[in-house]
């Protein structure tokens, strides 16, 4: 007995050490001196590891460069895939071998493939039959001339290219019909994709070519899926089995599976509140039962994910919501992947003899040719002209990676060699590459026909501009003709913006009737019974697909979207005529859709929206606003290294670019509402009978004369009231109207004791302030003594309109009721920022007692005025706090005082429409 618990200890003991060992043996990793990059079947997570690693930053690298080229991302990771191929790395000694070993092949494949099925499924989700319904007998000819042309090249090419490049073993029919479905298809995706990027979604051209291709897509599916049972099939009879057990499958899926999808979709609330987890768990299985039942019937699992995405709800967005809830996993991860799989096949090296060469220029000619001249003819057998037509074919030759795909199961079943495989994915790139520039040189933007536009109209537009196409205001029609404003674009793009518009529209909505509005001889003209609104609602256009999806879905969008459904039940609870319009566009063309709208709708003036951080968040410290004072220290060496990279990056510092480049790209006036006054435990929001102040410290020029018509223009209203302070020259000894400043406010750069008096009524400065190189600042143009003297006058005839308009206005008259509530006075300093904040402060501190709120008015710039504030505006950012320079250069030094200051009072920040500088 005791030997055999002896034996039994011993072999329990060799097990033990030999598991011991191999465990040792495994932890030992790189400090024992093992290869990280060795690949081992039994642990593959480190290889595809380093591979998703070198795979995504590639694809990132190559996208940076090509998207200044306004190229789509497929093409980076297209040719990322290419370049870490046998192309370009592979050539490297060891790097194929260290980094893409041929045994991690089956896995990075596998990983793969999952990623395409779950794209196939997003490219479900984007496809929307009802588009087709919209434009069914154009978008039908086009899709089918499309295909039809193409198909027949591609088959004629096949012969060919099968007697020179095939192997005799493969069926030239299952080659030639791989080849035809190659030439016809059309990337819906990435077509979306460039539509939304050159804001084509709501031009004729743009509506036809999005309805073509989603017919496109699905006959090419369907090709391919035809195709794949064609190969997979030993007889014709198989192959006629396999055709009826998918369309008979795909019946079962359009019709009692949707409707079981929508009647879940309902039950558990995922129309209105998002997809539920049990929906969502739902969603999933059924994605990867469609994919295993087509791929076991020999038509493959992409197909089977293709039909899962179709027959999802389109209703309460729950397309685009799942598509948010998955494409980051899939663009980041799953794709790149697939298509380095794909480059890993691809060797342009193989493109090594003249022959080869003709045959794959020939491809790319007869490609574009056959979509192009096909859908070009059907275009304009449709009635577009020959441009619109032309535009139409370019970018339905758009290939991308659909093609690719088309491509990869070809290979992967044996029907393409990789010489021609490589062939074809150069002329994928090819036509994807063309697509944009093409489309931008046959349709630029001043040729766009909108929906709703004629060519009629366009020509009127066109004579009315100016050569550039742009509409620039007679300066002095602005002061010679001034009228009341009474059209208005408002532009919404975040919900904590939503209570400035409001309260600013709110106070420019004035119902007038026709005899009530104020005149003053010629000098006002009726602008109309009351406002209008035109609500512009911006989202960004990123890199997802789910924001292409709603670029697509803009009709929808518009009647759902919260900011504006909260602003149009603003407007009819107060009166107020909204009309509202949504635009998806790239960020770097956000401010010029702004502007673009605003003309294009006759808008007199722009509301933008700005609600700095501190203001959310007290805490932050930020958005400029910091308590702390600028710091002399060293500056970090890492940050002076990577200076463009440590940029600030907060969300007022983007803002403000966004701002300055409307101020910098508008032709029209622009309002800007600094929202930063209510805050816990100050003056609360007071009630809508209430009176409101404005405080408004005139210096002159172009974009105060503006500041004086608006204020003017807002005590139309009888519950609004106004302080008008005009800031002219003065010595030191002439500011007594106020208490007499500190020390320190009388002294220059270097702290001396300043006693000559200051030129201009500004402390002195060394030279007017430099814009910046992107957007123009605030401006001290470098004007003669004719254009001051003549800016001066105009400033002259502003203020004396108002402040004295003497016997050119009756006593009973509206305009005098209206001048009536608004105290003019004039104020001599050589300190004038310090004025106007301590006469700010103390109006806020006497309104408070009688629950009144203020707000502030100011022009952004001083054109046309010599003389800069900046070096008072330093000492009174280190008397208070400091502000970020975007914030600054955004609104000018008037209102920067103002909000450095601690004031707490909104601001209303003008500039006139941006015409030649004075």
């Amino acid at each position: 007995m005791s030997e055999k618990m002896s034996g039994l200890f011993s072999d329990t003991t060799s097990i033990l050490k030999h598991f011991g060992k191999r465990a040792v043996e495994g932890q030992g990793g790189l400090l024992t001196g093992t290869d990280p990059s060795s690949f081992d079947t039994t642990d593959p997570l480190r290889v595809w590891i380093i591979q998703v690693g070198v795979i995504i930053m590639m694809a990132q690298l190559l996208s940076l460069g090509l998207r200044k080229m306004k190229q789509p991302k497929v093409i980076a990771e297209v040719l990322g895939g290419i370049l870490l191929g046998p192309t370009a790395f592979g050539r490297i000694p060891g790097f194929t071998q260290h980094i893409f070993p041929q045994a991690s092949r089956p896995y990075l494949s596998l990983v793969a493939n999952i990623g395409l099925c779950l794209f196939l499924f997003i490219i479900g989700l984007e496809i929307d039959a009802s588009i087709i319904k919209r434009n069914a007998r154009i978008s039908i000819t086009v899709s089918l001339a499309g295909i039809a042309l193409p198909f027949a090249l591609g088959s004629a090419l096949s012969i060919p290219l099968y007697n020179h490049f095939i192997d005799p073993s493969v069926k030239f029919t299952h080659f030639m019909l791989f080849t035809g479905v190659a030439y016809s298809i059309t990337a819906f995706p990435v077509l979306c994709r460039i539509l939304t990027e050159l804001k084509l979604l709501d031009t004729t051209v743009g509506i036809v070519v999005l309805s073509a291709g989603v017919g496109d897509d699905i006959v090419g599916w369907s090709l391919l899926a035809l195709s794949v049972a064609l190969v997979n099939a030993t007889t014709g009879l198989t192959a006629l089995y396999i055709l009826l057990i998918c369309i008979a499958f795909t019946l079962f899926l359009l019709f009692p599976v949707k409707h079981l999808m929508f009647w879940l979709a309902r039950k558990t609330g995922s129309l209105e509140n998002g997809p539920s987890v049990f929906f969502m768990t739902f969603t999933v299985l059924l994605l990867w039962a469609c994919a295993f039942f087509t791929d076991i019937i020999g038509v493959g699992s992409i197909f089977g994910a293709f039909l899962a995405g179709i027959i999802v709800p389109r209703e309460g967005g729950l397309a685009i919501t799942l598509t948010e809830k998955l494409e980051d996993m899939v663009t980041i991860i799953f794709l790149p992947l697939y298509f380095t799989y794909s480059g890993l096949n691809t060797n342009l090296g193989l493109l090594d003899d003249g022959v080869t060469w003709g045959f794959t220029i020939a491809i790319i000619a007869l490609s574009f040719s056959g979509k192009f001249g096909g859908c070009t003819l059907a275009a304009r057998y449709s009635g577009f002209g020959w441009r619109e037509a032309s535009t139409v074919g370019s970018l339905m030759s758009c290939k991308g990676l659909v093609e690719l795909i088309v491509l990869n199961v070809g290979l992967s079943a044996g029907i393409l060699s990789q010489k021609v495989f490589s062939m074809f994915v150069l002329e994928a790139l090819t036509l994807t590459f063309m697509t944009t520039p093409l489309v931008n040189k046959l349709y630029p933007p001043e040729r766009r026909v909108h929906i709703g536009e004629s060519k009629e109209m366009f020509a009127k537009v066109s004579n009315s501009e100016n050569g550039d196409g742009s509409s620039v205001p007679d300066e002095n029609k602005l002061e010679d003709e001034q009228t009341w404003k009474s059209r208005f674009t408002v532009v919404l793009d975040k919900l904590e913006h939503m209570p400035a518009i409001m309260e600013l529209t709110q106070m420019i909505h004035i119902p007038m009737p026709n005899s009530q509005i104020p005149t003053s001889g010629t000098s006002h003209s009726p602008p109309g019974s009351k406002p209008t609104i035109q609500a512009l609602r911006l989202i960004e256009l990123s890199d997802r697909t789910s924001a292409v999806m709603k670029s697509s879905a803009g009709d929808s969008l518009m009647h759902t979207d919260p900011l504006l459904r909260i602003f149009r039940t603003f407007g009819k609870l107060n009166d107020i005529s909204i009309s509202s319009s949504l635009s998806i566009i790239p960020y770097d063309e956000l401010a010029s859709s702004v502007f673009d709208h605003g003309k294009r709708h006759g808008s007199q003036l722009i509301f933008v929206p700005w609600l700095p951080l501190s203001t959310m968040y007290p805490d932050a410290g930020d958005i400029g606003l910091s308590t702390a004072k600028p710091s002399n220290s060293n500056p970090n060496p890492f940050e002076t290294f990577f200076g463009s990279w440590n940029a600030d990056k907060s969300g007022s510092a983007i803002h403000s670019q966004f701002v300055r480049s409307i101020f910098a790209q508008s032709k029209i006036d622009v309002a800007l509402f600094i929202d930063i006054g209510d805050r816990a435990g100050e003056l609360q929001s007071t009630a809508s009978g209430s009176h409101q102040h404005v405080f408004f410290p005139f210096f002159g020029g172009l974009d105060d004369r503006l500041a004086l018509e608006f204020v003017v223009q807002l005590c139309v209203n009888p519950k609004m009231s106004a302080t008008i302070v005009r800031i002219v020259k003065g010595s030191i000894t002439s500011a007594t109207s106020i208490d007499k400043p500190a020390e320190a406010y009388l002294r220059d750069y270097q702290g001396n004791e300043k006693s000559n008096s200051v030129n201009d009524g500004v402390l002195a400065c060394n030279g007017p302030t430099i814009s910046t190189i992107e957007f123009p600042d605030t401006l001290y143009g470098n004007a003669d003594t004719q254009l001051r003297l003549q800016s001066d006058a105009a400033d002259d005839i502003s203020w004396l309109r108002y402040a004295s308009p003497g016997a050119n206005i009756e006593p009973s008259s509206s305009l005098q009721r209206v001048l009536s509530r608004i105290e003019f006075t004039e104020l001599q300093t050589p300190i004038p920022l310090h004025a106007i904040t301590k006469r700010a402060s103390s109006l806020r501190s006497s309104l408070a007692e009688k629950n009144t709120r203020i707000l502030a008015v100011s022009g952004r710039s001083r054109r046309t005025r010599v003389g800069s504030h900046s070096a008072e505006l330093t000492m009174l950012m280190e008397e208070h706090r400091s502000v970020g320079p975007e914030i600054s250069k955004t609104i000018g030094d008037t209102a920067t005082a103002l909000m450095v200051s601690g004031c707490k009072i909104d601001i209303v920040v003008l500039q006139a429409a941006n015409v030649v500088p004075e």
